[in-house]
């Protein structure tokens, strides 16, 4: 049984190189360290990320996976963005986490849907004018859940977590599927990171709340 998944995992990897196995080890450990600097709203979770976040654009895009390659340039785009924004009002009061407020729950629905159609159009000029199964249906979903979750983390906004953890998990099958074993166990491991971030900054919220 141990066996027959061992063989389940490498399969996908038998005709790639190491090269190509080395990226993609590199993007996944650059993803852990980063939600693991995210946990401790600590800046350099962007630069780390933007390392996976570029790789992963390599990746997906020497597989054929166009649209992944793009949401992935994109991702890097909201990563330094967000590096921007954490550098340069880290000295303002109320540049703190916190929790979403009505305006942010706002634009982070606008953010969500406007994703998910980009995403749609996106795969509709790669797939000959359709989504052609239902993990493309479920990629356009992710791909707003993420885009969310980056909107809000920028922010330093507790509920970003909640978009890691729901996208995390969504995750897992839709890499598997595409033969990305090690990333699908990746997104295992950052769903569990995803929860803890949540309770950490939850908890550094109520405890400013409390002293107040």
């Amino acid at each position: 049984m141990i066996n027959e998944w061992i063989h389940i995992f490498l399969y996908p990897y038998q005709n790639r190189s190491f090269f190509q196995i080395f990226l993609e080890s590199s993007a996944a450990t650059f993803s852990i360290l980063s939600v693991i600097f995210a946990q401790k709203n600590n800046i350099w979770l962007y630069p780390i990320g933007i390392g996976s976040t570029v790789i992963y654009c390599y990746i997906t895009f020497i597989n054929s996976l166009y649209g992944d390659c793009l949401i992935n340039l994109y991702y890097t785009g909201m990563s330094l963005y967000g590096w921007y924004v954490w550098k340069y009002r880290k000295k303002e009061k109320n540049f703190s986490i916190s929790f979403s407020d009505k305006k942010d729950y706002c634009y982070t629905a606008l953010l969500f849907v406007s994703t998910c159609i980009l995403s749609t159009i996106v795969y509709y000029y790669f797939n000959n004018g359709k989504l052609q199964s239902n993990s493309d249906w479920v990629d356009v979903l992710t791909t707003g859940i993420f885009f969310s979750g980056m909107y809000q983390m920028s922010m330093k906004k507790v509920e970003s977590w909640i978009f890691w953890i729901i996208g995390n998990i969504i995750s897992v099958p839709l890499y598997f599927f595409k033969g990305l074993f090690l990333t699908g166990f990746l997104f295992i491991f950052l769903f569990l990171l995803a929860i803890g971030g949540y309770v950490l900054w939850k908890k550094k919220v109520s405890k400013k709340i409390i002293y107040h």
